[in-house]
């Protein structure tokens, strides 16, 4: 009777277990995955507030911008210096022209509130209202100069990796993507102009289209010289590989005569802190024992 008894709860637990498994698999294989890859809402809920802080900001500008007047050719030459910067979103332009109203009156505010503009007002508040206006064109103008050195700085790398990629037998298309892929961390700049090119390739633009337009959003003189190259290259059906390698070598040598010409200067450089400095200095450590000297001299004549 025990024995009866004992089967008949083992089978009835291998039932009630099968059946929890066939009604239950989903839940408990979303459990196990979460127990083994556990969600990230914090990530998740930061990168909302994020979007949100974003799409808030460009709302408040759109509708401060509308304060400045502007032209459809300042607009394009705006949104031009702005894609050079690295700025490729709809709502820089937006927040470019933003910033340039509501920076001048927080820097007017900020002259009532600290007490500077009771020395001369007019001269003040002009000179808060100029900065804060033309301070966004050179924060800008200085981006645009950073990016465009970092882009120059990291194409002979890029070119050397070009090469090899394409003497082992990749073409020139894949050799760029496989390019952005490996650099992506090391040259971040230039991989993202490159990785706009594959897009562009990829939807159907032809290569030497992509390349123009990459050197025209960049500006860089070396990349055009290298789009201009590479066409010939292709019209004439010369090797690129020898001719990206010729580049590179060309751009490491202008590099060192740069840097060459640049210590060269240093020591016309030098001129005027050795003169205001340096020697004012010298003269009073070397003469100042004389003069104090003589002046006692003479006030015991004196006496």
């Amino acid at each position: 009777m025990t024995f009866a008894i004992s089967a008949f709860l083992a089978v009835f637990l291998l039932i009630a277990s099968g059946g929890f498994l066939l009604f239950y698999r989903e839940v408990m294989l979303k459990r196990i995955s979460e127990a083994i890859n556990p969600p990230r809402k914090r990530e998740q809920n930061l990168k909302g507030v994020v979007q949100q802080a974003k799409s808030s900001i460009g709302d408040l500008m759109q509708s401060v911008e509308n304060l400045l007047p502007k032209s459809e050719k300042e607009v394009s030459i705006t949104r031009t210096r702005l894609t050079r910067a690295g700025f490729r979103d709809e709502s820089a332009v937006r927040i470019f022209y933003g910033s340039k109203v509501v920076i001048p009156i927080l820097l007017a505010a900020l002259v009532l509130v600290t007490g500077v503009s009771k020395y001369s007002p007019l001269f003040v508040y002009v000179l808060a209202l100029a900065l804060g206006f033309m301070g966004p064109d050179f924060w800008l103008g200085r981006k645009i100069k950073k990016r465009q050195r970092k882009i120059n700085k990291g194409l002979p790398d890029v070119l050397d990796l070009l090469v090899i990629c394409m003497e082992a037998g990749l073409s020139l298309d894949q050799a760029t993507s496989r390019t952005v892929d490996e650099l992506t961390q090391s040259q971040p700049e230039i991989c993202d102009e490159l990785g706009i090119v594959v897009l562009e390739q990829r939807a159907g633009r032809a290569r030497s289209d992509a390349w123009k337009n990459m050197a025209e959003r960049t500006g860089v003189e070396s990349l055009r010289a290298l789009v201009s190259m590479l066409v010939q290259t292709e019209q004439f059906g010369t090797s690129i590989a020898k001719m990206l390698r010729v580049h590179s070598e060309t751009m490491r040598t202008q590099r060192i005569q740069m840097i060459e010409e640049l210590a060269s200067k240093t020591s016309v450089k030098l001129v005027f802190p050795l003169v205001l400095f340096i020697f004012p200095a010298l003269f009073l450590v070397t003469l100042g024992p004389a003069g104090i000297v003589m002046v006692e001299s003479f006030h015991q004549l004196s006496k």
